[in-house]
């Protein structure tokens, strides 16, 4: 006869012996350079992105600080208005100036989508779990907020009074 003594009720661990304990916050902040580089081989696979010629720095430059409001944006206290990126201005002027379209840069945060979410796949057993879907939504909606701010800088100047 099996014993149950011990066993987790419901099929979940208790808190105690869980080893999911690290926010999604701490995980993409500790996963930035894995992140970023997935990206680019992402981003080095699409000809017309790639019909741009830069180098690294040129090309992922702007990662480091995206990802960084990603991740502030992830700290806030629940019901906090989170503040618009700046870097995400920063950047869609500087793909503006260096030829890149505004479907160019649409793809350019889809990678990133997938590759945050890939990195939180990789490291799933490390998330807490139940912040989990939370997190994703916030983390979808202020990828969408960035792009809102670097599609504006495509956008004509007589727009910019109807911009939100």
């Amino acid at each position: 006869m099996t014993s149950l003594a011990g066993s987790p009720v419901s099929g979940s661990e208790s808190p105690s012996n869980s080893p999911c304990t690290e926010s999604v916050a701490d995980i993409l902040e500790q996963e930035l350079d894995s992140t970023i580089h997935e990206w680019i081989k992402l981003v080095e696979k699409e000809p017309d992105l790639m019909r741009i010629p830069l180098n690294f720095e040129e090309r992922t430059g702007h990662l480091p600080r995206l990802l960084r409001d990603v991740i502030t944006r992830l700290r806030l206290d629940k019901g906090s208005k989170a503040p618009v990126s700046v870097a995400a201005s920063h950047h869609g002027k500087l793909r503006l100036k260096q030829g890149y379209t505004a479907a160019m840069v649409v793809d350019e945060s889809r990678i990133l989508q997938v590759c945050i979410f890939s990195t939180l796949h990789r490291n799933e057993q490390r998330v807490k779990f139940s912040k989990l879907l939370p997190d994703v939504v916030n983390i979808a909606d202020e990828v969408d907020s960035q792009l809102k701010q670097q599609i504006l800088c495509f956008l004509p100047v007589e727009d910019a009074g109807r911009r939100s």
